[in-house]
């Protein structure tokens, strides 16, 4: 059997196990971050000084061992923001991004980051149209500025941009300069994606065996290639592996952080200092900030990832995790969802009737309700809890659960002057709770009041997805929420033509969801 069951919670092939074995693998890979750099340039993406701050937290108990704080020169802004990210005393040593320019050196030296970061163009496309340099001026650049770095007392990492277009005997030029004028670390950019696994390998080979620091390799991802391209490299004799958060980067992104840590743990036997089951919150705390909404079937982190809806699947994954799922959910901080839909079978519809109360023990009633759900499907993409439970009632003739908690009265205020608050007024068994929140937004201010009419209860909006159903300004809104109450999700539904009453009532029924599954338990 090809399988392989590693610490309990991973899968992988034997086929993989035997080749890592003719491999020259290191026992650990060294990840650099560049989510606060690289990752911003991505068009649209625009941190403050605190978000900074608040992911180069993440990414220190996240467990990377270098951030790359931002590229200092820039503005004043930027060089006071690394300068208070070095300031954190965080575990992770922090980085600070320089052209070969005196200027550029000396605003990371301000910064007070433990390791400069230095490039400079080396391939001939860049020297003629960019530079309008000749190669020995460069070269002659690069060394000056490892130089100047190092004579400051700075850990030095250099960098040849455009590297994979860059002549081979000149590229090793540059690096044993730079490495002769101190560098404590090279890097080899694949700048704009164009090298395939095989080049990447050979190219990595050949420098390992002409220069001696270690070796970082920085990957795009243009033809889709970055997260391949970096394990190639890793293979050849990498030390390290330039990544960002959820691959955000220039133009189609860098290597994904979490798809590189993950494929070396599992897939290679490779360790890196992460602690990977805080993966999926810090994609999501980039998620947010970011205001990149991730597809759903992202690796590792997409709300899909762990999601089945296949009877087969379904009905495997139930009995053993390993069937279809390479590694346990939990490992990166995930959860295993079993989606109601049309492709479900009879063993993952009998779980969710469990999960809502009903146990079905006639064969004949319960594929009754399964068909009813696929007929329900084939009209609606999506399945709700509440569609189950009224389907389940009607075939086995209970009637509809009655709500725990109903909405009595809402009003929320917002304005170009003032910050938008709600007050709500709940219904909950036979009394009337009323709180009030303040958020950045109406339907933020409405979840902080949920959360101080239910202070016990922990509860966490993680999840908003709004859809207008209808065109025009008087279109329906069609709201889907995911609540976390007390570190369990679930999900609330509601169509309105006021986005924010559909906004309140989601957030009600989740929470409603939240009591009835709780008082089973």
């Amino acid at each position: 059997m090809a399988l392989k069951e590693l610490e309990g919670k991973i899968y992988v092939s034997d086929y993989n196990e035997s080749v890592n074995k003719s491999l020259s693998l290191p026992q650990k890979v060294r990840i650099f971050d560049t989510s606060l750099r690289d990752g911003e340039q991505l068009p649209g993406v625009t941190y403050r000084g605190e978000d900074k701050i608040e992911i180069a937290r993440a990414l220190d108990k996240l467990g990377v061992d270098i951030i790359e704080a931002g590229f200092p020169v820039n503005s004043e802004g930027e060089l006071a923001t690394a300068k208070k990210i070095s300031s954190l005393g965080l575990k992770s040593k922090v980085c600070g991004l320089a052209r070969a320019i005196t200027n550029d050196i000396d605003a990371c030296i301000q910064a007070d980051v433990e390791i400069v970061h230095t490039f400079i163009s080396t391939s001939d496309i860049h020297l003629k149209y960019q530079m309008n340099k000749t190669r020995e001026q460069v070269y002659e650049e690069a060394v000056t500025a490892v130089e100047y770095s190092k004579s400051h007392g700075f850990k030095t990492l250099f960098s040849a941009m455009d590297a994979s277009r860059t002549e081979p005997n000149y590229l090793i030029k540059v690096f044993n300069g730079a490495v002769g004028a101190g560098a404590d670390i090279i890097n080899v950019p694949d700048t704009v994606g164009v090298m395939h696994p095989p080049a990447m390998r050979e190219l990595i080979k050949r420098i390992r065996n002409e220069v001696k620091v270690p070796i970082d390799v920085h990957c795009h991802n243009d033809f889709g290639l970055a997260v391949a391209n970096s394990l190639a490299a890793v293979e050849a004799g990498a030390d390290g592996v330039q990544v960002s958060m959820n691959g955000l980067g220039e133009r189609a992104g860098n290597a994904s952080l979490e798809q590189i840590v993950m494929s070396l743990h599992c897939l290679y036997g490779v360790r890196t200092g992460v602690k990977t089951e805080r993966l999926y919150e810090t994609s999501k705390l980039i998620e947010r900030l970011s205001e990149v909404t991730l597809p759903p079937f992202q690796p590792i982190v997409g709300s899909t990832a762990f999601a089945h809806e296949s009877g087969i699947h379904a009905h495997a994954v139930l009995k053993h995790a390993s069937t279809f799922e390479p590694m346990l959910p939990e490992l990166v901080g995930q959860k295993r969802n079993i989606v109601i839909g049309k492709d479900s079978g009879k063993a993952s519809i009998e779980v969710a009737l469990r999960q809502l109360g009903f146990e079905v023990g006639d064969a004949k009633l319960l594929m009754r309700i399964v068909e009813r759900i696929k007929e329900v499907s084939l009209a609606k993409k999506r399945i709700y809890n509440e569609d189950i439970r009224a389907i389940a009632s009607d075939v086995l003739g209970k009637g509809k659960r009655k709500a725990l908690v109903e909405l009595d009265e809402f009003v929320v205020t917002t304005g170009n002057k003032i910050k938008p608050s709600a007050t709500l007024k709940i219904k909950f068994k036979g009394d009337t709770v009323e709180s009030k929140g303040i958020g950045v937004g109406p339907v933020d201010a409405t979840a902080k009041a949920l959360e101080a009419a239910f202070p016990k209860r922990k509860l966490k909006l993680v999840e908003y997805n709004l859809r207008a159903i209808t065109g025009g300004t008087d279109a329906l809104a069609d709201v889907e929420v995911k609540v976390e109450v007390n570190g369990k999700p679930y999900i609330g539904h509601a169509v309105d033509g006021d986005i924010v009453m559909a906004s309140v009532n989601a957030m009600v029924r989740a929470l409603d969801e939240s009591l009835a599954m709780q008082s089973k338990e």
